[in-house]
């Protein structure tokens, strides 16, 4: 089976730079998935891409250098084992308040004995391999979203369940949860920026990947450096949005 480039580069110490989809564009994946990215995610939760764009998305980034991951839009089973028979390599689960809704997402992960999810790969055959169901288990990610008062009360229960890879930070939400404006960059020594950091600290005391979600290059760069193990140098909407006005403002000031 393909292994899974993230697993490696965090076996290695080193941080996956993970390409955002939000626009329901294969050709947008496919773009994002040459730019050297080490992965992409496609985002069902807040990016506006139905299943069907989803698994055409999964297809295009299936044939770049570029490993593909999706977040579902709930923790739902059924949308988790959908994402990855459609050949998602990995899957970002929103919003997991407790060491239970953890291990529901994970079972749905894993074949039996060490889960429930249901055999009809189809497509992750396709991009795993023929030996997919043998050694899927072992390489697809579960990352549990960590992005609520309760979710970070319970890390470290979280942490220790065996069929969770690690966790996601969602550091707008995390926000809100805290009582503070979103912000995709907290301050360290507010109530998020806290909590960021302890959730940080424990999933490297368990040795699980942790990922955050990033705005731009340079956040990306800082939250490497302390230690998070997946980051996203900014996301496809503000690449868009942000390239279109600066181009537009060189024009007018020719």
């Amino acid at each position: 089976m393909r292994p899974n480039r993230v697993r490696e580069i965090a076996r290695a110490g080193g941080a996956a730079m993970n390409g955002w989809c939000g626009i329901p564009a294969p050709y947008a994946a496919e773009l994002l998935g040459h730019a050297g990215y080490d992965c992409v995610t496609v985002d069902m939760q807040h990016g506006l891409i139905g299943f069907e764009t989803a698994a055409a998305m999964l297809q295009a980034i299936s044939a770049t250098p570029a490993q593909p991951l999706l977040r579902v839009r709930s923790n739902d089973p059924g949308l988790v084992m959908q994402a990855l028979d459609a050949g998602a390599y990995g899957v970002i689960c929103p919003l997991v308040n407790s060491a239970e809704e953890a291990r529901r997402f994970s079972e749905a992960c894993r074949y039996g004995p060490r889960g429930g999810r249901s055999f009809g790969p189809a497509r992750g055959m396709l991009y795993g391999g023929p030996d997919y169901f043998d050694r899927a288990n072992d390489e697809v990610l579960a990352l549990a979203m960590i992005e609520t008062r309760g979710g970070v009360a319970e890390i470290d229960a979280i942490l220790a369940l065996p069929e969770i890879d690690g966790v996601f930070v969602g550091p707008n939400d995390l926000c809100i949860e805290m009582g503070e404006r979103p912000s995709s960059e907290p301050e360290a020594g507010t109530r998020a920026g806290t909590a960021i950091a302890h959730v940080l600290a424990r999933s490297r005391a368990a040795g699980k990947i942790a990922g955050i979600f990033c705005s731009d290059g340079p956040a990306a760069g800082r939250r490497a450096k302390e230690g998070f193990q997946l980051v996203n140098p900014g996301y496809d909407v503000g690449f868009l949005a942000g390239g279109a006005r600066a181009n537009l403002a060189a024009a007018r000031n020719v």
